[in-house]
């Protein structure tokens, strides 16, 4: 399939990736830029797994005050150089990381951070209601999986909807940066201070 030069400028306007990746994208997407996005994404997966194992030892302290004062956030967000913490790029994605955290109040980071016990009293809760409505074993266990996706996808903050595009994840946000940037990105560790909440805990590395 031909695909013109405003096609592709389209695309990376949208994107942020490179000329020669978005054409092979729409290519294969056969000129839909829906699905040229989503080739996109997938391509940007393969590069971060790449690049995970880069160390991330710089980066920027974030810090969100929701209108009001009644919400605030400080989280670390680690790149792997000074000149891209420093960027524009790099500091909207820091701010948008901060802004989720305050409307979404995730619980963990990421999915192998949630402890043992948690996972375990959360299964033992799901699979009592199930068989308490008299499911068969083999669907109450499809019913209790169904149920751990949806609270990663709740409280924890690599599943969660992004709050400003709830069609991406934010493991898919920092995906999408990775591959535009070019860095390994990680969010190490945050904190969450709600009005009247008592205590607030650091999630993450200490």
């Amino acid at each position: 399939m031909n695909i013109t030069a405003s096609q592709v400028k389209n695309l990376r306007d949208l994107t942020g990736v490179g000329m020669m990746d978005c054409k092979q994208a729409l290519q294969e997407a056969e000129g839909d830029v829906d699905e040229a996005v989503k080739v996109l994404r997938k391509l940007g997966k393969a590069k971060v797994a790449k690049r995970a194992a880069r160390e991330a030892s710089e980066g920027r302290i974030e810090a969100y005050v929701h209108t009001g004062g009644k919400i605030a956030v400080l989280v670390e967000v680690n790149c792997e150089t000074d000149f891209v913490a420093r960027s524009e790029d790099f500091q909207a994605l820091a701010h948008d990381i901060a802004l989720h955290i305050a409307a979404s109040n995730p619980r963990f980071i990421r999915t192998e951070e949630v402890d043992e016990k948690t996972l375990a009293d959360e299964r033992e809760v799901y699979l009592s209601l199930a068989q308490a409505e008299g499911k068969p074993a083999e669907i109450a266990e499809r019913i209790v999986e169904g149920k751990m996706a949806r609270y990663f996808s709740e409280t924890v903050l690599y599943e969660q909807p992004f709050i400003r595009d709830p069609d991406q994840t934010v493991s898919e946000l920092i995906s999408d940066a990775v591959n535009r940037i070019g860095e390994n990105i990680v969010i190490n560790r945050f904190v969450r201070f709600g009005l009247g909440d008592g205590d607030a805990k650091i999630v993450g590395s200490k």
